[in-house]
């Protein structure tokens, strides 16, 4: 973490209010925004909108049929946020095929709408999304659906890197942003981990009949849980 970032408060981040947050998949909330989300959930509030079923973790797997697999990610999507001190009714699913948002550009004016909705309901000032620079389709297409749904309700938004960590320690030259934040998970460190873990199919401790599918790594778990949260002010 850079020197000069400049710390930043619970209320710094949130101003005061309950925040939204942009989920692609069940987990990106608890890598991502684990310290920040405990933090609001102990004050203002917050809601969380997954955005994808989260099916597609384990595509070759005949016990988990993408179905099933949804299913079972949206319990741990829950226990997750329970982690966090949230609860179940905190959490939005809008049941988007994982792995194929690019696909639905179409619809995405109508689902920010539905983010500005939310994010009104819940007297929301801040929206945070993935940063558009993670290289996956959902994170990307998430982030364009972000900035529209700011705009439409006049949202203060806030990027979180989430696979740009992992996969280019440069992604900031390409990231449009005015002001990097850091937020230091301090005493949410435990209850964050808790809600990583709760993730138990991204683990590799549920499906047994796809070697090939998904499992976070271990070095980018451990990237989330050492000191710090990044947050980056989106440029207008």
């Amino acid at each position: 973490m850079r020197d000069h970032i400049p710390r930043a408060s619970i209320h710094d981040l949130t101003e005061g209010a309950a925040v939204v947050v942009l989920a692609p998949h069940p987990d990106d909330e608890s890598l991502g925004c684990g310290a920040l989300l405990h933090a609001a959930f102990a004050g203002h509030g917050a809601r969380v909108i997954c955005m994808t079923d989260g099916g597609a973790s384990h595509p070759h797997s005949a016990e988990w049929p993408r179905e099933r697999l949804a299913e079972l990610r949206a319990a741990e999507l829950d226990a997750a946020v329970k982690a966090l001190g949230g609860t179940p009714t905190c959490v939005t699913r809008l049941g988007l095929p994982d792995g194929g948002m690019s696909g639905l550009a179409g619809r995405f004016e109508a689902l920010a709408a539905e983010v500005a909705r939310i994010a009104e309901e819940a007297g929301a000032r801040v929206l945070l999304s993935p940063a558009p620079t993670d290289p996956h389709c959902d994170h990307e297409a998430t982030a364009q659906i972000a900035e529209i749904a700011a705009k439409k309700a006049g949202l203060r938004l806030l990027y979180y890197p989430v696979w740009s960590l992992w996969h280019d320690p440069d992604f900031r030259e390409n990231l449009s942003y005015s002001v990097e934040f850091a937020f230091d998970i301090g005493s949410a460190r435990a209850a964050k981990a808790a809600a990583i873990a709760a993730h138990r199919s991204q683990h590799g401790q549920v499906v047994a009949d796809d070697p090939g599918g998904f499992v976070l790594p271990e070095g980018f778990v451990k990237q989330f849980l050492d000191g710090q949260e990044s947050y980056f002010e989106a440029a207008s």
